[in-house]
């Protein structure tokens, strides 16, 4: 098959590679119908950190299921399912806490397993998914679903489940006011987010004619395109003096993190869910403030079966912020343009 390697900065590949199979009773190998490039992805793409060796690309994916081990439940052959970017025993002490990200026995895709196989990325065209029955989340209505819903669904896999972990980390609730620090997919997801539990004003922080005009699409309320203390300043104004209720800071690096703490009022709450990089929180500073910062790694498969029913009901529709689609032979034009910011978040298909 064909699959997905980074071998160094800038050279991502698709390379043939064996075919999995089923190596374990709790494993199910996936068919591929959908795949994406995450934002994450391009912190190694860029050599943050370089790859050692080469590696296998890609944690989220759509796909068909192909084959089960024994032992796997509430999956079978022919399900079209969602896989969550982390795979989990739905079993353990933290998974059954909605902590699916610790589970004990589980892992990322593009990574080993408990017994040191290799598990495939998901930018490619099979995937063997150890931990199935606790991983997998199956689409009602299978193959036959409606073919416009796919990019929508594969938003689910990551980004959307990671807004929606921002703003239920900044305590986003019916009135709220909300600033959102990123424009990529998850920031743009983290509007939607903030939107669906209920908040009043929402305002993005962007630059990009673009991905405003797209947060605008999402409910976004209002735009700030200036950066830092002029940010924070550009919210405080809008919002009558006061910082945002909650940040959600959705990017990862230093500024971002500064800009959310600058951005949200005394008394409110931080929602981070940017791969950190650099980032270190001032605690007196924190304290002073009452400022309450909470967040992390998504548990993207707790949030899957409602977030899925929204998506299934219509009244959520994360797909747009796959603004470029592309075949799997082009995958490195497709690292290429979100490395560029000529892409927001790229769909890739077999």
């Amino acid at each position: 098959m064909r699959a997905t390697t980074l071998h160094a900065p800038f050279d991502v590949r698709l390379e043939q590679v064996p075919e999995p199979t089923v190596e374990g009773p709790g494993d199910a190998v996936v068919r591929v119908v959908a795949s994406c490039i995450c934002g994450s992805d391009l912190w190694p793409y860029r050599g943050d950190p370089a790859p050692q060796k080469p590696r296998r690309m890609g944690h989220e994916f759509l796909g068909v299921v192909e084959a089960t081990g024994d032992e796997v439940t509430g999956v079978r052959t022919g399900d079209l399912v969602i896989a969550p970017f982390l795979w989990s025993d739905g079993t353990c002490d933290y998974c059954v806490r909605d902590l699916q990200t610790s589970c004990r026995h589980g892992g990322g895709f593009g990574g080993t397993d408990e017994q040191g196989r290799l598990v495939d990325g998901g930018q490619g065209e099979y995937v063997r998914v150890p931990q199935a029955g606790g991983t997998l989340v199956p689409v009602p209505g299978g193959s036959e679903i409606d073919q416009s819903w796919i990019p929508a669904l594969l938003a689910l896999s990551d980004v959307m489940g990671t807004g929606h972990h921002a703003a239920l980390a900044a305590r986003v609730g019916p009135g709220s006011t909300v600033a959102v620090v990123g424009d990529g997919a998850v920031g743009l997801c983290a509007v939607l987010a903030a939107r669906r539990l209920g908040a009043e004003r929402v305002i993005a922080m962007s630059r990009h004619e673009s991905r405003q005009e797209l947060a605008v699409r999402f409910g976004a309320t209002d735009v700030v395109a200036e950066r830092g203390e002029a940010g924070a300043k550009a919210v405080s104004e809008l919002l009558g003096g006061i910082g945002a209720d909650s940040v959600l800071e959705c990017v990862g690096t230093k500024a971002s993190m500064e800009q959310a703490l600058e951005t949200v009022r005394d008394g409110g709450a931080v929602g981070y869910v940017g791969v950190p990089h650099g980032v270190e929180f001032p605690a007196r500073r924190l304290f002073s403030r009452n400022v309450a910062v909470g967040g992390g790694v998504a548990p993207a498969r707790a949030y899957l079966p409602e977030l899925l029913d929204d998506v299934l009901a219509g009244r959520l529709d994360p797909g747009p912020v796959f603004d470029v689609e592309l075949p799997l032979d082009e995958v490195a034009e497709g690292y290429r343009a979100m490395h560029e910011r000529r892409a927001v978040k790229v769909l890739l298909r077999p």
